[in-house]
């Protein structure tokens, strides 16, 4: 298998990517990622530093995930998902003074094997989807998913369980 790279994508040198991975068009790959085997990155994905994806994971385009995120093997990701990585985000401390990376709280999120996140979902950090899960578009995740669970709307409820093939159970 090879691994390819498109020109136009922007790779830190010290990011892993393993064998078989396709990166598209305009992704950029932050220092310290690690990223497995048959994996697909669409058009101008965004991948933060120190994140760790798994094997055979679909990251379709404009998808931001950002330090902390954890998504384990046979991920789905859908176009223009985001992940969130600090609970109370601001740009400047109450001096005004501009924030810097040590101003910020990352909190973790992990996608667990074979999930399926929609287009336009937003995941909130803090949280973990379960095996299998499958999250609507257009959802916002605020609460850890069950494995196999379904969840949709703002924020997501759960309204049902799947099957590995995405089926409703």
């Amino acid at each position: 298998m090879t691994t390819y790279i498109h020109p136009s994508a922007d790779v830190a040198p010290d990011a892993v990517i393993g064998d078989g991975t396709k990166v598209w068009h305009l992704v950029q790959i932050r220092p310290g990622a690690q990223i497995g085997e048959e994996c697909i990155f669409g058009r101008g994905v965004y991948v933060d530093a120190h994140v760790h994806i798994g094997n055979r994971v679909k990251v379709q385009n404009y998808v931001s995930i950002y330090e902390g995120v954890t998504i384990e093997d046979g991920v789905f990701v859908g176009p223009h998902v985001v992940f969130t990585n600090d609970k109370n985000p601001r740009a400047v401390n109450p001096d005004g003074s501009l924030k810097g990376a040590s101003d910020w709280a990352v909190s973790p999120i992990i996608v667990r094997e074979g999930a399926s996140l929609g287009a336009n979902s937003t995941i909130v950090c803090g949280i973990t989807i379960g095996r299998w899960a499958m999250v609507g578009a257009g959802s916002v995740v605020t609460k850890d998913v069950p494995d196999f669970g379904l969840v949709v709307g703002n924020p997501a409820r759960l309204i049902g369980y799947v099957d590995e093939n995405g089926k409703r159970v």
